[in-house]
């Protein structure tokens, strides 16, 4: 059984950063792909950034590309979303979400495995 855990988020300025967490505590995440979502108050959950399970390929959502870092270690059993130079429309739940397919998957679909979510919030 997979058990997605977020951390990381809080409060931050905008232009400042943060460094989302995902650690699964019921298996190892070396075998599926990873990706991060956002859903801000009254809008749709979107994609953020994809991962495959070796971390040899990435994706990312145009309004993060330059900015967001998508990274693992699988020896920590542990994804990372580093985010930089934050925005007030970065603002929104972040979700950690696994795909048991080896591929880097930009649709919330492919994914069978969803955190509870951490907020993040950018004040101007």
């Amino acid at each position: 059984q997979v058990h997605l855990v977020e951390s990381g988020g809080g409060l931050v300025q905008a232009g400042g950063s943060l460094r989302l967490s995902c650690a699964d505590s019921g298996r190892t995440i070396s075998s599926l792909g990873m990706g991060w979502f956002r859903q801000a108050p009254g809008k749709e959950r979107e994609f953020v950034a994809a991962i495959n399970r070796s971390g040899s390929r990435t994706y990312y959502a145009d309004s993060v590309k330059g900015r967001f870092t998508i990274s693992r270690d699988n020896a920590r059993n542990t994804v990372y979303l580093q985010m930089n130079s934050l925005k007030p429309e970065d603002a929104a739940v972040y979700y950690c979400a696994a795909n048991p397919a080896d591929s880097v998957a930009l649709t919330s679909t492919a994914y069978a495995y969803w955190g509870q979510g951490t907020q993040v919030t950018v004040s101007s």
